[in-house]
């Protein structure tokens, strides 16, 4: 192909949003034992998201350290300490000690569509700048996270099979715009990445560590998958499915409400369930011990269950 041949529209694309957002991704030293690099330093990525310098990455990614050292694109570097950590989301902020590029801006992952153009963003292995795109592959996914022995799972993990390489985890996963949609957080296997989605949960999960340092969530107890409404109900509700609780945990707070095992919930705070974040969307700190009103069919009727949330905590 002549060297003088205009780019393809894919090629203008990935170009533009590698122009953009190669600045504001860093390449992140974390000094910690048993780090992905030789003298116990963790290699990672962040993306600048304030103009004070506050840049997101992943929990995993600093792990128990209080700071370390940012490498930006143009050969520049600024310390860094920790704000909030949060690994039942994988999500962390740290904050500049000196100068930082632009921010970068960020989207909305609730957004996406299978089959949409991605491109990624990080420092595979320390090298600052690396890009990759593909697409979507898929939306919805679940990431298992623990902390201690708290275990949960990530809602509406974006899958895409951009490659994704060690030192990519807190890179950025943007749209064909340049906006952040998602902060890479796994290789699960070849062609296959996980990416945390920026969307009003994650949104406040970045706010509450900016100002607090952490995350205060709300524990209800129990384990629900997706499951079909009766065809009555659908009609009803104008939608398809509700959750299925799979289990109860003894002694906690929807089992001294009296849900069961089978229950199908339809709506938590007047607001319909479908999936579990719909009601993890509900968890934060102001439902802590306040009534929780769910509405649940039970051998065939709708019933009304009060549960009063408490603080999870994790070990």
């Amino acid at each position: 192909m002549p060297a003088d041949l205009p780019l393809d529209a894919y090629s203008q694309v990935v170009v533009g949003v590698a122009a953009e957002l190669t600045p504001k991704v860093a390449s992140l030293r974390v000094p910690q034992a048993g780090g992905r690099s030789r003298g116990g330093e963790s290699l990672g990525s962040a993306v600048v998201f304030t103009g004070d310098g506050f840049l997101l990455t992943n929990a995993h990614v600093v792990g128990r350290s209080q700071g370390g050292t940012a490498l930006f694109s143009d050969g520049t570097s600024a310390s860094f300490t920790v704000v909030g950590s949060d690994p039942l989301s994988d999500l962390a902020v740290v904050r500049a000690g000196g100068p930082t590029p632009p921010p970068a801006e960020l989207g909305e992952a609730d957004q996406l569509v299978v089959g949409q153009l991605v491109v990624a963003v990080g420092s595979p292995l320390g090298l600052a700048g690396s890009v990759t795109a593909g697409v979507v592959s898929a939306v919805g996914r679940s990431l298992p996270t623990r902390s201690g022995s708290a275990a949960r799972l990530v809602e509406d993990v974006i899958q895409t099979d951009a490659a994704l390489n060690p030192g990519n985890s807190g890179g950025a996963l943007a749209d064909a715009h340049s906006r952040v949609v998602g902060i890479n957080t796994a290789v699960a296997g070849i062609g296959l990445g996980l990416a945390v989605p920026v969307n009003a949960t994650t949104r406040r999960i970045i706010s509450a560590l900016m100002q607090h340092g952490r995350v205060r969530r709300a524990y209800l107890g129990l384990v629900s998958v997706p499951a079909p409404l009766p065809a009555g109900l659908q009609e009803r509700f104008g939608r398809p499915s509700g959750l299925r609780v799979a289990e109860v945990v003894p002694g906690g707070p929807a089992d001294h409400a009296g849900l069961r095992a089978g229950d199908l919930l339809v709506s938590a705070a007047g607001r319909p369930v479908q999936k579990a974040q719909d009601l993890q969307r509900l968890m934060f700190s102001e439902a802590i011990g306040q009534p929780l009103a769910i509405t649940v069919m039970r051998n065939g009727a709708l019933v009304d269950v009060i549960v009063e949330p408490s603080e999870l905590v994790a070990a």
